[in-house]
């Protein structure tokens, strides 16, 4: 599983530990029964973490100390926290299946769910993802529930569709609700409405949650430029109220959140190699596979190389990334789970870039994130940088040029 095994001697341990990397890195230590279970883990300092487990013990002290034990030391260096928990994720999911996720503690991330198993389609919020094959849709991820639930609520308030969780047999003598009351449902379940109707509101809903709400802002500004060429005034104020009251909502919405099948992108995150940054492709919210990406290339003395761009670069090596599809609807929610437990965090390292509906990277963008990650700094605002001016890779080099 890790790249590196190297056998430890007690009696030679000074040499052992001078020969270890003093990095970040995921180890296992294994004994001499290969059926024992193993002791997995993450550092910053491989070198430091070992001489804390495997030194001789000074005195009587009480800190966990596994030099009789441990027979064989495998590694891997990595170049940041991400990579090193995600390669602990994994690790841990080879050594103990049955309680990896225990071990590591992951949070499921909630998720908006439309249900469209049903013949009457509604939103419900959930932290579980039912099957791979189902029909369903779902949104996220959420920071937590209970934002998840907000939005829910918030979106529902535009539209008509129903709030019951109950299997609908629609009949006429059926009681009805508070929301059919309050004409805030189609009220499906006395027939309040045409089968044809709710669904043709399940598509509105389905494209508001898959357009982050941008549909509706634009239906919405057309019906108040609408009312307001036919001198309707009340009626265009009335739509311009709803209208602040959607871009608030959509403005509230988190970045991250996406339609899972359409959230896709490229995290930068730094590398264990100086002169190279590491690229995590993002699939329909799947962590690929790490790809390294030279940024300082040295040139070879009497070698001519064609000139190539940063965005040349990275396009090259996403390319060659092996398609990630999850096995399971497990590892999809625990892959979530991982991304969405760096992305919300208050302090990151690393930064994410999504594709937007047609599935194109900011270009140009990723290649300012890729100089921040490479040299250390904090990510800035991209907006306010002057159009047409951008910096480029070339070979190492910072080349200023225009974007045409």
């Amino acid at each position: 599983m890790l790249a590196h095994k190297t056998e430890f001697r007690p009696r030679e341990d000074r040499e052992f530990f001078a020969s270890l990397p003093a990095s970040t890195a995921v180890y296992t230590l294994r004994g001499e029964d290969p059926a024992a279970q193993p002791y997995v883990g993450k550092t910053s300092n491989l070198r430091r973490r070992m001489q804390r487990l495997l030194a001789a013990p000074e005195g009587a002290s009480k800190r966990l100390n596994l030099r009789d034990r441990v027979r064989w030391v495998e590694y891997q260096t990595v170049g940041g926290d991400f990579e090193a928990g995600l390669l602990l994720y994994r690790a841990l999911r080879a050594e103990f299946p049955a309680t990896y996720a225990q071990r590591l503690r992951l949070r499921p991330a909630p998720l908006v769910k439309f249900i469209l198993d049903n013949a009457y389609p509604r939103l419900s919020v959930t932290t579980r993802i039912g099957s791979l094959r189902s029909q369903n849709r779902y949104y996220g991820p959420f920071p937590t529930r209970a934002a998840a639930e907000q939005f829910a609520g918030d979106s529902l308030d535009f539209f008509l569709l129903r709030r019951c969780t109950e299997d609908l047999a629609p009949d006429p003598s059926h009681p009805g609700c508070v929301y059919s009351e309050m004409k805030m449902c189609m009220a499906p379940c006395f027939q309040g409405c045409t089968d044809e109707a709710y669904a043709a509101e399940s598509e509105r809903v389905q494209h508001f949650l898959a357009t982050g709400g941008t549909s509706l802002v634009h239906e919405i500004t057309r019906a108040r430029d609408e009312a307001s060429e036919r001198l309707e005034f009340e009626a265009a104020a009335a739509a311009h109220t709803r209208l602040e009251k959607v871009k608030h909502l959509v403005q509230q919405l988190p970045e991250l959140v996406r339609r899972l099948d359409q959230l896709n992108g490229v995290m930068v995150q730094p590398s264990q190699d100086a002169d190279s940054v590491t690229l995590f492709k993002i699939e329909a919210g799947m962590i690929c596979a790490p790809v390294r990406l030279p940024v300082n290339i040295k040139a070879v003395p009497g070698e001519a190389r064609t000139p190539q761009s940063m965005e040349a670069r990275i396009t090259e090596a996403l390319t060659a990334v092996p398609a990630c599809e999850p096995h399971s609807a497990a590892e999809w929610m625990e892959n979530l789970a991982i991304l969405k437990r760096w992305f919300y965090r208050t302090s990151k390292i690393g930064e994410l870039f999504l594709a937007d509906d047609k599935g194109d990277l900011p270009m140009r963008r990723v290649v300012r994130g890729v100089s921040r990650v490479f040299k250390g700094e904090a990510p800035k605002g991209d907006l306010s940088e002057t159009a047409g001016e951008y910096w480029r890779f070339r070979y190492g080099e910072f080349v200023h040029g225009d974007e045409s």
